[in-house]
């Protein structure tokens, strides 16, 4: 099988490795891809969120699966033009990529599935916002409703902070805060069936201890030990078939990875919110954990059939990334600073370009990289990421120091 993968962040390295190591995978072929896919696969360039130059590219490379990463492309349509092409394809429809494209939307599909999720106020304009924020009261929460890269959330005891963020963005949800620790749960369906991964715990913010700004994520761990026992049963059944269902009679059926986001509170899991595509960096250890080959199963997912796909395999041990940012980041990156100790297994490449007049690896992005490792335990997986991350040189650059620091000194608790 041929496969061509779109896209060129931390997501897509991980996934790479992945599909290369599946033995039913033939090639490999990103685009358009960065330093670090370029030593496991061909890199093509492509414009991801240009439907009919990833489609032309799909037909040129001989593609028999396209799996489209970043969630820009899936919101354009790219997968709608690739299946016009008679290529099997993951990743939702353009309309069903509205789940994450719109807030508001994955909002009112919550709303018609009956999910457990934060009660919430579109708002247009300053007025109303005020009002949903004096309704729900500190902290405060509100979302753009559009795709803003990870960063369209901010979460803040200051009202005039949490206004001015909803004026900046034009349209916002305000919602009320869902206090307890978080979960990704990654699902792969094809719209009817659904397979569920392994939770992880992903870091949004930038400093130690949950401190600073918002980000993409600094860094994630998996499996789960403190999480409730029965958590992904509970979550398929009440969010993700309930979900997968009012897709299906909207007309608009999701196939592909719905990411569900929860906070488990005292009253349960509640949904904080969908993603379209493969989280960065969670996908970083739910891979590196997974052991059914990766390219079978999103082929499944791609053509219909994953009911017929055998049970998940899963290697022993705990996964840790803890996530090398430039400096800068999140609020104005800086970019163009040369990277030495990068090359090496485990080092997962998110914002790199290669210097033309003499090769050497530059940042180029945000995220510039991941430590990515693996562990009979999450101390020696957590020790093993650190120990990467340590031989990385790059001016300025940031990583938190806690990454699973609390999972394995057994301090997450659940409210209630």
């Amino acid at each position: 099988m041929r496969v061509l993968l779109v896209g060129g962040g931390g997501r897509e390295h991980a996934l790479a490795l992945g599909l290369v190591g599946d033995p039913g995978v033939s090639a490999v072929v990103a685009a358009p891809g960065n330093p670090g896919i370029a030593s496991v696969a061909e890199l093509r360039a492509v414009t991801p969120t240009d439907p009919a130059a990833v489609a032309a590219l799909a037909v040129e490379t001989a593609a028999d699966l396209v799996v489209i990463g970043p969630e820009a492309p899936l919101v354009a349509g790219v997968a709608d033009a690739v299946r016009a092409k008679g290529i099997a394809v993951f990743g939702p429809s353009g309309a069903a990529a509205q789940l994450e494209g719109s807030k508001a939307f994955a909002k009112d599909v919550m709303t018609a599935a009956g999910v457990p999720t934060a009660r919430a106020y579109v708002c247009t304009d300053e007025e109303s916002t005020a009002r949903a924020l004096d309704e729900f009261g500190a902290p405060y929460v509100v979302k753009d409703d559009g795709l803003a890269a990870g960063k369209g959330v901010v979460v803040t005891d200051d009202r005039a902070a949490a206004l001015a963020h909803a004026n900046e963005c034009g349209r916002v949800v305000v919602e009320e805060f869902l206090d307890g620790p978080e979960v990704s749960l990654f699902v792969v369906t094809d719209g009817e069936a659904a397979l569920p991964l392994l939770p992880a715990q992903d870091f949004k913010r930038l400093g130690d201890g949950d401190t600073g700004p918002n980000t993409g994520g600094m860094g994630a761990y998996a499996p789960l030990a403190w999480a409730p026992s029965g958590l992904v049963d509970e979550v398929m059944r009440d969010v993700v078939h309930p979900t997968l269902a009012e897709m299906r009679r909207r007309g608009t059926p999701f196939a592909g990875l719905l990411y569900v986001g929860l906070a488990i509170t005292a009253a349960g899991p509640r949904v904080i919110e969908f993603n379209a595509r493969f989280g960065d960096p969670e996908t970083q250890v739910v891979l590196a954990l997974l052991e059914t080959p990766l390219g079978g199963l999103l082929h499944a997912a791609a053509t219909g059939t994953l009911a017929e796909h055998p049970p998940l395999r899963w290697r022993d041990g705990s996964a840790v990334t803890v996530v090398l940012a430039s400096a800068g980041y999140p609020a104005a990156p800086r970019t163009g600073d040369v990277i030495t100790g990068a090359e090496g297994p485990g080092i997962i490449h998110a914002g790199t370009a290669r210097r033309a007049s003499d090769g050497a690896l530059l940042s180029a992005g945000g995220r510039v990289l991941c430590g990515t490792a693996t562990g009979a335990d999450l101390a020696a997986a957590r020790d093993a990421a650190y120990a990467l991350v340590d031989g990385v040189e790059l001016a300025g650059s940031q990583h938190r120091t806690d990454i699973a620091t609390a999972a394995i000194e057994d301090r997450i608790t659940i409210p209630g």
